[in-house]
């Protein structure tokens, strides 16, 4: 089944491990959740010897295990929880993995953006079944939300501050009072949420002032705070994990030797650096420098190998991904990439043969930039 699908949501993804750890599952379960809380730590965290399984469940979030706790815990209660950090931390990925451990459906999403409206939260007509019929619970179209609610189940809401303060407005309600009215109907006119129902939201700490948050609709949710991967360790092996399931995805095997990562790992913490350093917004780069980013350096350079070289991935290769990747803006970014390449890298590929091709790849990337 996951072959017919370009992504497969986690749920469907780990179908197998969700169905081995509630069959061997024998804790307190809250409301209507899947998991009892504690296997759903181990779901995304994965499993330790002390936890007595008798198969070993792989790690699928990497950060702090606290930070995976409390957001269990403020589930389990009647609290909404908001994941926020900057682009890149994972905090999508955490909230599918615990919506897919908690419900077994992560799907039923809302997408934050200025074009969102409150009925992409509560409620819409089918129009036709309308003029034909007139407005009844048939011809409403429920919101992802909405169906969360009458199932009893965690519903999710991307990029909340990227929305505006009337879909927030309709949050407030929906989480203080658990219930959505529907004054077009006479009976039946009043969607009550199940227990076990829940929000998961999302927000980009980039975008602050964008749409803040109103206090009424922050009271109602419990932060957490997802803070950037600053362990090189870490980091690698959130880059290997996600890069191993793009590869999967598009059934590429290919080998990625220990040097170059070390090279893409060391390029953005310098990077990084150079970016906190920036005393104003044209010193800095324009992408976040995120982990994200670096999979998708990572994911570009393996495909450019695969189809355009002779299937090894290289050093060469890995630099001209990473330029053609982080230069967004002329002159702005192109500058500073110039400045990068000619002051940490070129030293570098002086003594070490990768670094030299390295060195090479991103040249020829900003020779054609420029």
């Amino acid at each position: 089944m996951t072959d017919e699908m370009l992504r497969a949501p986690a749920e469907v993804k780990y179908a197998e491990e969700l169905a081995y750890l509630e069959s061997v599952d024998d804790a307190p379960r809250p409301f209507s959740w899947r998991l009892s809380p504690r296997m759903v730590r181990i779901f995304v965290l994965g499993s330790e010897r002390a936890d007595g399984l008798d198969r070993e469940i792989p790690q699928k979030w990497f950060g702090d295990r606290s930070f995976v706790e409390r957001s269990i815990v403020t589930l389990a209660s009647d609290r909404g929880l908001l994941l926020i950090g900057d682009p890149g931390t994972g905090k999508s990925w955490l909230a599918e993995l615990l919506s897919a451990a908690i419900s077994g459906n992560s799907t039923l999403v809302v997408q934050g953006t200025a074009g969102t409206t409150e009925d992409h939260v509560k409620y819409s007509w089918n129009v036709s079944m309308v003029i034909a019929k007139g407005q009844s619970r048939e011809s409403m179209i429920p919101s992802p939300i909405m169906t969360a609610m009458e199932r009893g189940v965690i519903g999710r809401f991307e990029e909340l501050t990227r929305s505006t303060s009337d879909v927030q407005d309709a949050l407030i309600s929906i989480l203080s009072e658990k219930y959505v009215s529907i004054p077009e109907l006479d009976d039946d006119n009043i969607v009550f949420a199940k227990p076990g129902f829940s929000i998961i939201a999302t927000a980009n700490s980039r975008d602050r002032g964008v749409n803040d948050l109103s206090s009424a609709l922050k009271r109602r949710f419990n932060f957490v705070r997802i803070p950037v991967v600053t362990s090189k360790k870490s980091e690698a092996e959130i880059v290997r994990f996600r890069t191993a399931e793009l590869l999967r995805r598009h059934r590429i095997e290919v080998e990625l030797p220990p040097s170059l990562l070390d090279i893409l790992l060391e390029s953005f913490a310098d990077l990084r650096a150079a970016s906190a350093a920036a005393t104003g917004d044209d010193d800095k780069l324009e992408s976040a420098l995120s982990t994200a980013e670096q999979i998708g350096v990572l994911e570009d350079a393996i495909l450019h190998s695969r189809f355009f070289g002779d299937g090894a991935l290289t050093a060469r290769t890995l630099g001209g991904s990473l330029v053609g990747s982080l230069v967004r803006r002329a002159p702005e970014d192109l500058a500073i990439m110039n400045k990068f390449w000619h002051g940490v890298v070129e030293p570098r590929g002086k003594d070490d043969a990768p670094w030299q091709e390295f060195l090479e790849g991103g040249r020829d990337a900003l020779g054609t930039l420029s």
